[in-house]
């Protein structure tokens, strides 16, 4: 029965429920899964719909709490809850799941290879990304964050292009590295709980009131500090599935050799899980380590926007275009995040949304044009806005947001990045600026070889254009976008208590500045 004490159990479980399902029909109904797969999402929306109504927006406390024991003699509890941080990424999943289905339906006639287990795949990553958002308990956190990978290394292992074995591997090489070490510091913290409150907890609630020494006097008192070393392993989890340079050589194979509706999830969703990560514990738990190491991490993040966007610059693959954007996009969320500004925290959050939003928009155009043609290289291509013009004005809305335009999603995010670490770090965000300036040359001139110019081909004047399935889910996206883009309050005053809460927090123990 659903209630509001087991809300958020029902968002993450509902998908793993319908997978159930589906592996229990026969496989002479597989022409429909992906339908069940369309309507599984849908009723999660309309959950998410549900929970966002009955969320207090003036609170900064974690909200709709489902608590049930699991390890008590490890303190490690099953315990998810939702605030001002998690709501807008659940909204995210939420609605981008119905849409990512949508926007890559196979064409009809095209079968795809054991379909039934694919289905069950995108229904069990659902399912690991809501828990990674909702879980309140630091090992049930790394849980999800390891489900999350089991379905993603069977899509690009099974579904993906030629070099898919490589890819895979490469993916769960980088991510795993990261998570060992994240697992041993979790069980670390456990101990020290244990030590420090008489009895061992996981929960991020408690978790966040344990202190651990720092002093950053001397390189010798820095590397002494567990905190140090600590902050350290999780950033290093984060980072990777951010990915910031130099960690991110894993996202353009897998993003090239994914299917798009994997892709799809890849940018919109689970690169978000890293800069979550960041700002959910790596940051607030570990502030004065954080905050000690933060203009590495603003510089990284800085080289990450320029160096994406000259990769993005000299691409003719067009889906690896769009992968080194995501690269120099996530960049601007860096600097954000280690400004330690309440501005650019916030607009960080939204950069996360507003990224999701373009960048998944983007995946499913090249989708559109891969089905169609064949091919993804932007020199065959050319004059398409004849041919196909509702694609033309689709892929011309999502440019505007990934360039962020005024008035578009894209500028909600990333104006408040620059303007907030501006007031702390001017030098670099006056290098950070440029990143807008490349991007807007890299995704314009992308739109040009694709929809401009002569044709490059005989065939592209007989392409057909966006189907019903297609323009909807190009629709919503486009509302999203202009939505936000006018009206970004609408979108996210729910989260301003968490964030002031936030933000006010870290002032007070890094001495952070509050414009």
């Amino acid at each position: 029965m659903l209630t509001s004490s087991n809300l958020l159990t029902w968002i993450i479980f509902l998908p793993l429920l319908f997978a159930l399902a589906i592996f229990l029909t026969p496989t002479a109904f597989e022409k429909k899964f992906r339908t069940v797969a369309l309507v599984q999402t849908l009723f999660g929306a309309l959950l998410a719909i549900i929970m966002y109504f009955n969320f207090d927006g003036t609170s900064a406390q974690p909200q709709l709490a489902h608590f049930v024991p699991w390890l008590p003699d490890w303190g490690i509890n099953y315990f998810v809850a939702i605030d001002g941080i998690s709501l807008p990424l659940v909204m995210l999943t939420a609605f981008i799941s119905p849409l990512a289905i949508l926007g890559t339906w196979p064409a009809e006639g095209i079968e795809l290879k054991k379909e039934k287990f694919f289905v069950m795949m995108l229904m069990f990553l659902q399912t690991g990304m809501y828990g990674t958002f909702l879980a309140f308990d630091l090992f049930l956190f790394y849980f999800f964050w390891e489900v999350v990978l089991i379905p993603m290394f069977f899509l690009i292992g099974i579904w993906g292009g030629k070099e898919r074995i490589y890819a895979t591997v490469k993916f769960f090489l980088y991510t795993m590295v990261g998570s060992l070490l994240m697992l041993v510091s979790i069980f670390y913290m456990i101990k020290t709980s244990s030590d420090f409150f008489g009895q061992p907890s996981a929960s991020l609630v408690t978790l966040s009131h344990l202190g651990f020494s720092f002093d950053g006097s001397s390189w010798q008192t820095v590397l002494s500090s567990p905190q140090t070393w600590l902050f350290l392993s999780f950033a290093l989890a984060f980072v990777i599935k951010v990915p910031m340079v130099p960690f991110h050589t894993w996202l353009p194979d897998a993003h090239v050799q994914a299917p798009t509706v994997g892709s799809v999830f890849l940018a919109a969703v689970l690169l978000k899980l890293g800069t979550y990560g960041l700002m959910r514990i790596a940051i607030p738990f570990f502030p004065q380590a954080a905050n000690y190491f933060s203009e590495f991490f603003i510089l990284m993040g800085v080289i990450g926007i320029i160096y994406g966007a000259f990769c993005a610059l000299a691409q003719t693959d067009f889906k690896k275009l769009v992968a080194y954007s995501s690269v120099s996009h996530m960049g601007y969320i860096m600097v954000g995040l280690f400004s330690f500004h309440k501005v650019a925290l916030a607009g960080s959050l939204y950069q996360m949304i507003n990224h999701g939003i373009s960048a998944g928009g983007l995946f499913m155009i090249v989708g559109f044009l891969y089905e169609r043609l064949h091919t993804r290289n932007l020199e065959e291509f050319g004059g398409l806005s004849k041919t196909v013009p509702v694609m033309a004005i689709a892929f011309m809305i999502m440019t505007l947001s990934s360039v962020a335009l005024p008035g578009s999603n894209g500028f909600v995010g990333e104006f408040p990045i620059l303007l907030g670490a501006f007031q702390v770090h001017p030098m670099y965000v006056l290098f950070a600026g440029t990143g807008v300036i490349l991007g807007a040359v890299y995704a314009l001139k992308a739109y040009q070889m694709v929809m401009l110019g002569p044709s490059k081909r005989s065939d592209l004047d007989h392409l057909h254009d966006l189907n019903t399935k297609e323009v909807i889910a190009m629709i919503v996206l486009a509302i999203f976008v202009f939505g936000i883009g006018f009206f970004p309050k609408a979108f996210f005053w729910k989260s301003d208590a968490t964030l002031n809460q936030y933000s006010y927090s870290l002032e007070q123990k890094v001495g952070a500045n509050e414009h």
